[in-house]
């Protein structure tokens, strides 16, 4: 069997006290190594990188997605179905400001999924999302 491979991604961020504690505390990610200018996140098993860029100014962009304004650009995991509730559940107990609320797109279609969205304190956009049917993440 091959091995899936992992995936690392490094994003900006103006202030880093201030993401780590919405990235450690507000997330729940487990902090890896740091310096006094980025900090490595266990991202759902991948490596999620912030580095401190105090004049980093995040670019507004959308597309429509099933009548809805999905910010571009974006990162996220994809969940287990039943997981997305309880994490969605634990994002309302942190009071995230979602972007897009919790809410079933392509509902009754190949591809139905769960998705939620929301920014990090930088302006950077995250959807999480969960495939009622994981055999249908590329369906066309």
């Amino acid at each position: 069997m091959k091995e899936v491979p992992l995936f690392h991604l490094a994003i900006p961020v103006k202030n880093l006290a201030e993401s780590r504690f919405f990235y450690s505390q507000r997330l729940k990610l487990k902090e890896g190594r740091s310096s006094k200018h980025w900090i490595d996140y266990n991202f759902g098993g991948h490596q999620l990188v912030i580095h401190e860029a105090p004049q980093y100014e995040p670019p507004i962009f959308g597309n429509e997605v099933d009548a809805q304004k999905v910010p571009v650009p974006h990162f996220g995991l994809i969940l287990d179905w039943f997981f997305f509730d309880e994490f969605s559940a634990q994002l309302n107990l942190e009071n995230i400001d979602y972007i897009i609320s919790p809410c079933i797109r392509f509902q009754n279609q190949p591809g139905e999924q769960k998705v939620l969205f929301f920014k990090d304190p930088s302006g950077n956009a995250l959807e999480f999302k969960a495939y009622k049917n994981t055999n249908e993440i590329f369906t066309a």
